[in-house]
């Protein structure tokens, strides 16, 4: 079993938790934005499924029984199967048991600095060099245009595993050693991958919207500035292609910043918008599918 499927890997990129509000200091967008980036990223480190021990000891048993077998030591072979079972046992027993285990967790942070126009220029070079045949050259800039927290979780199937551990145990006892082999073999490499993505323009968006909701009363031409900016990181987003199955759509997330922007300038009776805005952006950033083929504009 390779020696990945037994680690925790956390990536280099993590960032460290900053304090967005200080009363002493106003912010400007771009620091609003970069530690509202660090601040989801250090969430989604925190929030990243806690490693299950008991899934991690039996995998190691599982791995010491087909080494056992292949020093032709079937008895210690059974034995560390069934330890390896009993590793699962607390679990299994629980009414709702889960059906997945995670055993690792990935982490990679990816942020385009660049502005929306900027993802046009670079959209425009890449289809340039498409025309020239340069298809590599276009291919290397097209890995630029990622702005996004992505998160692998690799999980244990309780569904498959428990059983595969018994046919084994039931092949020593027949004195089946190759089938078992074959059975523990297969087990240690059945494993599911579940990927996720979180778009730090959309992130950017949230936070500029809340700050700009925080001041509005006391300072209207820096709630202005961040709601400006959260326009043009709602901009980036669409541009980098970020697909959400809301039915809310990036219009209309405009047209709602659009009219919080109209009443800040007004009477500034603009808490109900506000509310209207982060609940829909919120709702909107949490069904992006990074694949998803259908535009929502």
């Amino acid at each position: 079993m390779k020696k990945v499927l037994l680690s925790t890997l956390v990536s280099s990129l993590l960032l460290t938790n900053l304090a967005l509000a200080d009363s002493n200091k106003t912010l400007t967008s771009k620091e609003v934005c970069d530690s509202a980036t660090k601040v989801e990223t250090t969430k989604a480190k925190n929030s990243q499924v806690k490693l299950v021990q008991e899934a991690l000891s039996s995998l190691e048993l599982t791995h010491k029984a087909l080494l056992n077998l292949d020093e032709k030591k079937s008895d210690e072979a059974k034995k560390n199967i069934e330890l390896a079972l009993g590793k699962l046992d607390s679990i299994l027993a629980l009414k709702e048991s889960p059906k997945l285990l995670p055993i690792e967790n990935q982490m990679v942070v990816k942020n385009f600095v660049g502005t929306a126009d900027d993802v046009e220029k670079v959209l425009n070079t890449v289809k340039k060099l498409l025309s020239e045949g340069k298809v590599q050259e276009a291919g290397e800039l097209l890995i630029t245009l990622q702005s996004e927290i992505d998160v692998t979780v690799v999980s244990l199937p309780l569904v498959s595993y428990p059983d595969a551990l018994k046919l084994a145990n039931k092949y020593l006892l027949e004195n089946k050693s190759e089938e078992a082999k074959k059975v523990l073999a297969l087990a240690l490499n059945s494993f599911a991958q579940e990927h996720y993505v979180v778009p730090i323009p959309l992130v950017n968006t949230v936070e500029l919207v809340k700050v700009a909701s925080t001041v509005a009363k006391e300072n209207k031409d820096l709630a202005l500035k961040y709601l400006t900016s959260a326009h043009e990181e709602l901009k980036k987003a669409e541009k980098l292609g970020y697909i959400s199955s809301s039915t809310t759509s990036y219009k209309a997330l405009h047209k709602l910043i659009d009219g919080v922007e109209k009443e800040v300038k007004g009477p500034n009776k603009a808490e109900k918008l506000f509310k209207e805005l982060g609940e829909s952006l919120k709702e909107f950033k949490s069904k992006i599918f990074s694949d998803d083929k259908n535009s929502t504009k």
